[in-house]
């Protein structure tokens, strides 16, 4: 299946397809640890080193618990690349 960040006039998005869908998470995991660096816990059972361990499986580096700000970019450098690289589609 293609993957595709579909905009619907109105103001929903949808990711269809695998790679949009890693996409999503990404980000999602992305804003998890910026939460969690602030005190807030942004699910039940989300701590710091689990969201750098997932952090880990997309950008293939580890980190430690002070490295959140590093994490954080090298996520965005994968999304910035991910959505690039993904065809967007207005409905």
């Amino acid at each position: 299946m293609d993957s595709s960040i579909i905009h619907i006039k109105g103001g929903s998005t949808m990711f269809a397809g695998p790679d949009a869908v890693a996409l999503f998470r990404a980000t999602t995991i992305k804003a998890a640890i910026g939460l969690l660096a602030k005190g807030i816990t942004p699910t039940r059972g989300m701590t710091m080193t689990k969201a750098l361990a997932l952090a880990s499986g997309i950008t293939g580096k580890k980190y430690k618990r002070t490295e959140h700000a590093k994490a954080i970019a090298d996520v965005q450098i994968w999304c910035n690349e991910m959505a690039a690289a993904l065809p967007k589609e207005v409905r």
